[in-house]
């Protein structure tokens, strides 16, 4: 074969169409029994492909990463993911927020498209092979089997969600340079007391997470096993780094309004009746106040503008969106090939980025399986 890839998602399938679509035979090898499972759990709630919005801001997004990745995004951008989606027949919309999504809101539709075209390209994939190291070694349900292509591109993922592929695991044998895998976009522990049961599964709205120089408006979600949901994911990476995180319960009003209306007397209504009815504090938040707030002042106003909350870290990094780490820049060529091992690429999450959620992860994944394909595609050219 002209060209082996190790991983059957965004970044592998991108990295097979392109060489494939240059006429090289391309061999795709996963290790679940089917592809793409990780895209497909995307698109149970609605396959966010990218964000429309300007390079820049988007770039910046990537932090330390994004100088390395900026070719690839330049190339491979917003733009270029909905066109690409498009030209795979699904009809995108932008949502409020600049999440772009198919219509049908789901990935199956896309992928299954996907998977025509590649086979039309006579891209050959064979599911259950695990790679094992070495030299192209695999677990096969036909037993062992070592395979020798002329050029590889390694899309192994990272090691979040090691039921839907990524478990990491190439990190025990490839010899490259490597940062630790740290749990990225994910939920965090809260060691609840008994009152809060009733709130489990409750979205917390309307409010301002703060951590360090972060100040994001979203919501979250009160779970049973602590806080989650997309203003958490927002500044995972500053809670995972030690920053303390601090919530404003009522980002719409100053404090010398909170107080002005907290001074109206009372009479007989019970403290959480009077702050519902003054500030329209919902009972979640109520709840949240009562969590983290005790002994309560007798100023209230301050403690609702920045109420702190602690909590005992990250939640397992399996069950984080993504993960940092991976290979490092370092150790790759400009065209993502291993300085260590010549015509081995790598692409997607296991190179050491992070993103936040909302497009960014998946368009980086299918821009940097772009750039490796390419990479690939002319080492095979001139060797």
């Amino acid at each position: 074969m002209d060209a082996l890839v190790i991983g059957a998602g965004p970044a592998g399938l991108m990295a097979a169409d392109v060489l494939s679509a240059e006429g090289h035979k391309v061999f795709v090898c996963e290790a679940k029994p089917s592809v793409a499972r990780k895209f497909l759990m995307a698109g149970k709630s609605g396959l966010n492909l990218t964000k429309n919005e300007a390079f820049a801001p988007f770039l910046a997004h990537f932090a330390e990463a994004a100088p390395h990745l900026r070719p690839m995004l330049v190339e491979f951008g917003p733009q270029e993911a909905i066109a690409w989606a498009e030209s795979l027949g699904q009809e995108m919309f932008t949502g409020s927020s600049g999440r772009v999504f198919p219509k049908v809101m789901k990935a199956s539709p896309l992928l299954r498209n996907w998977l025509s075209r590649l086979a039309a390209q006579d891209v050959e994939i064979r599911t259950r092979w695990r790679w094992t190291g070495g030299a192209y070694e695999f677990d096969t349900p036909e037993g062992r089997e070592t395979l020798k292509p002329r050029v590889c591109v390694l899309a192994c993922g990272g090691a979040s969600w090691a039921r839907l592929g990524a478990d990491g695991a190439w990190a025990n044998w490839l010899d490259a340079p490597k940062a630790p895998f740290q749990p990225a976009n994910m939920g965090f522990v809260v060691e609840w007391s008994a009152h809060m049961a009733r709130h489990f599964g409750t979205p917390v709205k309307n409010v301002t997470l703060c951590a360090g120089d972060q100040r994001i408006r979203a919501e979250f979600v009160i779970s049973e096993r602590g806080l989650e949901g997309g203003g958490i994911y927002a500044i995972s990476r500053a809670l995972r780094e030690g920053a303390a995180l601090t919530l404003d319960l009522l980002p719409d009003l100053s404090l010398e309004e909170i107080r002005s209306r907290l001074a109206k007397p009372r009479g007989k209504a019970s403290r959480a009746n009077h702050l519902r009815k003054s500030l329209k504090l919902s009972p979640e938040k109520q709840a949240l106040l009562m969590e983290f707030g005790q002994p309560l002042p007798d100023d209230l106003a301050p403690l609702l503008k920045t109420l702190p909350v602690t909590h005992s870290g990250p939640r397992p990094m399996d069950e984080a969106i993504s993960t940092a780490g991976g290979l490092t820049f370092a150790g790759l060529s400009t065209e993502l090939m291993l300085n260590s091992q010549p015509g081995v690429f790598a692409a997607g999450e296991m190179l050491d980025w992070e993103a936040p959620t909302g497009g960014y992860l998946l368009t980086a994944c299918l821009a940097t399986g772009r750039w490796a394909g390419q990479g690939a595609a002319r080492w095979l050219s001139e060797h």
